[in-house]
């Protein structure tokens, strides 16, 4: 798997919507109960129980989104002790549940600093070329029209789970598959792991390329020991979902500037245009 760490494609406008997003994420993943054992290596069954009450609250469940019901018992976050010693109490939820406002809410949390540090990383690098191409609002109108058809279209798909759906991989992936249709020739740096991080410098529709067929070999349940516990899927539908809302714009955009100067050091060679 290549790292992406920089693409040689600037833009005119600061990214606010990008940078709040990011933000926005950082803030709700630092809030979100039982994060701090996360961070020091271990959680106790107390932060446990808090987050899985959390998650049941704020993510996006299959089963509520497709059949629109509340399970009948979900986590309080309180600890009890039954018959087979210490868990998590479970009760008749003390709240009412949007399942539909569950796939928003659901973009904004994570479960661990690798899921949150891996989305925001190609969220920083491909949304602002987006959001300068489209534009603040409708860039995140874009943006969370991708999330919502990644989480339904996950849903759909496995109508009868129960496990939440959380993080905004569905939504950037919509992202990545409009950088893919408006910016194919971009340059994007990379790190690829080869004995050591080698950086590379690489087209865009090879980089994204790479990263759509990746998730798709996933989602087969191939080449991973748990495919379960990631929703590529969401992945693959929210990539398709942003490279069709982008098609129209294609014919407007223009193609990235060629740089003087190279990330890594070096200069570019001059080119001659007609």
């Amino acid at each position: 798997m290549v790292i992406p760490v920089h693409d040689v494609n600037p833009v005119r406008r600061t990214p606010w919507v990008t940078y709040a997003l990011i933000a926005a994420n950082f803030v709700v993943f630092l809030s979100t109960p039982g994060i701090s054992g996360s961070v020091a290596g271990g959680s106790s069954l107390f932060q446990l129980c808090h987050l899985q009450a959390f998650l049941e609250h704020y993510a996006a469940v299959p089963r509520e989104l497709i059949h629109d019901q509340m399970p009948r018992l979900v986590p309080t976050g309180d600890v009890g002790v039954g018959p087979h010693g210490p868990g998590c109490v479970v009760a008749p939820p003390s709240y009412d549940k949007s399942p539909a406002l569950s796939v928003f809410t659901a973009m904004f949390v994570h479960g661990s600093w690798l899921h949150l540090l891996g989305n925001m990383l190609f969220l920083w690098i491909f949304g602002n070329n987006i959001e300068d191409r489209m534009g603040h609002v409708r860039y995140f109108v874009f943006y969370v029209v991708c999330g919502y058809a990644a989480g339904y279209g996950f849903a759909l798909l496995n109508a009868d789970s129960a496990d939440p759906l959380i993080g905004a991989s569905g939504a950037i992936a919509g992202v990545l598959g409009a950088y893919l249709v408006l910016y194919p020739k971009a340059r994007v740096w990379v790190l690829v792991p080869f004995l050591i991080f080698l950086p590379l410098r690489l087209p865009a529709w090879l980089v994204l390329g790479f990263w759509f067929v990746l998730q798709a070999f996933y989602s087969s349940g191939e080449g991973v020991s748990a495919a379960g516990t990631v929703a590529y899927t969401a992945h693959i539908v929210g990539f398709l979902v942003g490279m069709l809302i982008a098609l129209p714009l294609r014919p407007g955009t223009p193609p990235p500037p060629e740089p003087p100067h190279l990330l890594f050091g070096g200069q570019a060679r001059p080119r001659h245009t007609w």
